[in-house]
């Protein structure tokens, strides 16, 4: 029974885990080095992430820096930015790239929001889905032998008890990211 909740815990956390990698990516009106992650620059014919061929950098709340350590690789990664969905023009001084992010609109902030409301609900959704499976393992065991109707019952218990710190963190998180984004 320890073994399937240590495996329900940690299929849990790797969903809230998840969800704050999705939420860092989310594009807020602030500089986050973040949104460049799913960049992918062909660099001598391999698609590589802007980070391992750049130093990625916020120089003002609403900039990002983007210096690459070979001067040579300078148009690629500004094609493979202007190219990528991040929606932002890239500005090349020769030297370093420089994202300005726009300042947010009332209605744009609120389908970010939206959208953090989603993944959120997508979390819980699949920490329940955790759960589910979780508890028809156990009463498999039960009905092999290996667990006794009080096991069950304690396994029940405890998982749910899981279930219900894992769904506090995700609301908690979202509220947060929620609120950064209104305020901004």
């Amino acid at each position: 029974m320890q073994t399937q909740l240590k495996k329900a815990d940690e299929s849990m956390g790797r969903r809230v885990d998840h969800m704050c990698k999705e939420f860092a990516e989310i594009r807020a009106g602030r500089a986050n080095p973040a949104v460049l992650d799913k960049v992918k620059v062909d660099y001598y014919g391999a698609p590589t992430p802007v980070n391992q061929l750049a130093a990625v950098s916020v120089t003002e709340a609403r900039t990002l820096t983007v210096q690459p350590w070979d001067a040579s690789v300078l148009r690629q990664i500004e094609k493979a930015i202007q190219v990528s969905d991040i929606g932002i023009n890239p500005q090349n001084d020769g030297k370093v790239i420089r994202l300005i992010f726009p300042p947010l609109t009332e209605d744009r902030r609120k389908e970010i929001v939206k959208d953090v409301q989603k993944i959120a609900e997508d979390t819980k959704v699949q920490i329940r889905n955790v759960r589910r499976d979780a508890i028809d393992k156990l009463k498999t065991m039960k009905k092999s032998g290996e667990l006794t109707e009080d096991d069950l019952k304690q396994g029940e218990k405890k998982t749910q008890d899981l279930t219900d710190k894992y769904i506090k963190e995700v609301d908690r998180l979202s509220a947060a990211k929620q609120k950064e984004i209104l305020e901004m």
